[in-house]
């Protein structure tokens, strides 16, 4: 459909602003023919967002809190299958908006505006979850440093301590995001440093100071700490412990519209950042299983961390282990800053599709700062209320952010089953087939390869293999983790993910079925 037919026809929920002809850039060309009119700052290259890619993910970091042995390199390979996927997408159509954009263009018509929504609220629940997580990661690290330096603190912890550390966390990271706009570009460049060099600050000492473990004992043992009936379940169920180490790796894709040449930029840096952060997470998973030494004295000392115990032990200093165990502290924070991030542009995105309640008011982005400060402000309150669970008890907290997997898996399997059915029915056509006046990848019939993609039979072969690894994930994140279930080890994911899911389906057939119908196109472009 060219857009000249598409103003006359008056496709539903759309907002067209034709003669927008100061296009400044192709990036702003692509988001042109996507119906969207740029108004963020693209304050992002290659390496500030593969800085940004790699510190949300912090898997070396993530290694340190919980090693898992094989079930790393099974969920790295499946998370690498699964983000060429949607590298493959975020290159047809690099929006803020992301799952939920990519659903409205690949669904059948009959359902396409339901399954958006839907996907959209997954997308947004996920990564809400995945904000109070890393304000409470961070907290409750903070705390572990103290009990380090200041062992009789145990027995004074309680836990709106790391409550209030978390509101500090999270008050810090507002205030980095709605400075300037290209402050947060430049202090993800800088993590990166931080990241890289960091790893090398622990390890090193880790394994040349340590005393190691026998190899046997290494890779040689199973263990089934849940009592399941078999070790072949109890593996599958504890790999999900491995998937956290590789949550919110799509958080550059939705930094989309601040990215330089984002369509080839994003696909670039995710498998880049995915490749760096597993080789990095693979190294210090195997020097802390073979120089942990004695983990159940380790527990004694530090509960929550007891990898800052194990660095006291190896290094035989208080001060070493604390400066070793700041570096994934200050990693943790940077991780929350650019996942509340990535969260705002959610909030803005769907707010400025209609989707969500306020949207007029969500949608607002500073003129000066180029940054949607009302959405970062909504991320960061729901973030702080979110906290006030943990002052009742850590396994009702736990029990709220337990979406963050089932949501955001949730999202990225629907929208790479959609594009493995739009594949294998031919309906996807090669770049430069279509007139560079249509609308493409949006509201229209109209789907478009972008630059960068597997062809053939690859493309095919990894689409459905990523579908296979999201729903085997999806499967087991709702598992508990002990046969043996009580209140407090109970998985409260799939309560909580029901939860979101009926109160979608309920406001969506109240309210949002009358306002939203998918991504509306903005603008009409037409090429110079």
């Amino acid at each position: 459909m060219e857009l000249n037919e598409l103003t006359k026809s008056g496709v539903q929920n759309a907002v067209l602003e034709s003669g927008i002809s100061g296009l400044s850039s192709s990036d702003d060309a692509t988001l042109a023919r996507l119906g969207k009119r740029p108004v963020l700052k693209r304050n992002f290259g290659f390496l500030t967002i593969l800085g940004f890619s790699c510190t949300v993910l912090v898997t070396w970091e993530g290694s340190l809190i919980g090693p898992h042995g094989y079930g790393f390199i099974v969920v790295w390979a499946g998370t690498l299958s699964v983000f060429a996927t949607l590298s493959e997408l975020v290159s047809m159509a690099p929006t803020s908006g992301g799952q939920y954009h990519w659903v409205s263009m690949l669904a059948p018509p009959s359902c396409r505006k339901f399954l958006s929504y839907i996907t959209g609220w997954l997308t947004l629940s996920g990564w809400q979850a995945f904000v109070a997580s890393g304000g409470y990661l961070t907290g409750t690290m903070i705390q572990g440093l103290i009990l380090l330096t200041h062992p009789d603190y145990i027995a004074n912890m309680q836990n709106w301590h790391g409550t209030l550390l978390f509101w500090g966390v999270i008050l810090l990271s507002y205030a980095i995001n709605t400075s300037i706009g290209s402050v947060l570009a430049k202090f993800e460049g800088f993590v990166l440093v931080l990241h890289i060099v960091g790893f090398f600050g622990v390890i090193l000492p880790l394994t040349l100071l340590g005393r190691p473990a026998d190899p046997d004992a290494v890779w040689n043992t199973w263990l089934n700490l849940g009592g399941w009936q078999t070790q072949g379940l109890s593996f599958c169920i504890g790999i999900i412990g491995n998937v956290f180490a590789f949550v919110g790796a799509d958080g550059a894709i939705h930094m989309s519209e601040e990215i330089r040449n984002a369509a080839l930029v994003i696909p670039r840096s995710l498998l880049t950042g995915l490749m760096v952060n597993g080789c990095l997470g693979f190294a210090m998973l195997v020097g802390t299983l073979y120089y942990m030494g004695d983990v159940e004295s380790a527990l004694a000392e530090n509960p929550s961390y007891p990898f800052m115990a194990i660095f006291k032990n190896v290094v035989g200093s208080t001060a070493a282990a604390a400066a070793m165990s700041a570096v994934p502290t200050v990693m943790a924070f940077s991780a929350t800053t650019g996942i509340l991030a990535s969260a705002s542009r959610i909030y803005w995105a769907f707010a400025r599709d209609r989707g969500l309640p306020g949207w007029k008011f969500l949608k607002r982005v500073n003129s000066r700062t180029g940054v949607p400060l009302y959405a970062v402000l909504t991320t960061a309150i729901i973030s702080v209320c979110l906290s006030l669970i943990n002052i009742g008890g850590s396994a009702a907290f736990n029990g709220a952010i337990s979406i963050s997997i089932a949501g955001l898996f949730g999202s990225y399997l629907i929208a790479a089953s959609l594009l493995l059915y739009r594949r294998v029915s031919g309906r996807i056509v090669a770049p430069g087939f279509r007139s560079s006046d249509t609308l493409v990848n949006s509201t229209g019939p109209n789907l478009t390869w972008g630059p960068w993609r597997l062809h053939g039979v690859w493309g095919v072969a990894n689409n459905l293999l990523s579908c296979i690894f999201l729903l085997y994930v999806l499967f087991f994140s709702f598992w508990p983790a002990f046969i043996e279930v009580t209140p407090q080890n109970m998985n409260w994911a799939i309560l909580v993910s029901g939860t979101v899911v009926v109160f979608s389906v309920l406001y969506y057939l109240v309210w949002a079925r009358t306002v939203y119908a998918g991504p509306i196109v903005e603008i009409a472009y037409a090429s110079r």
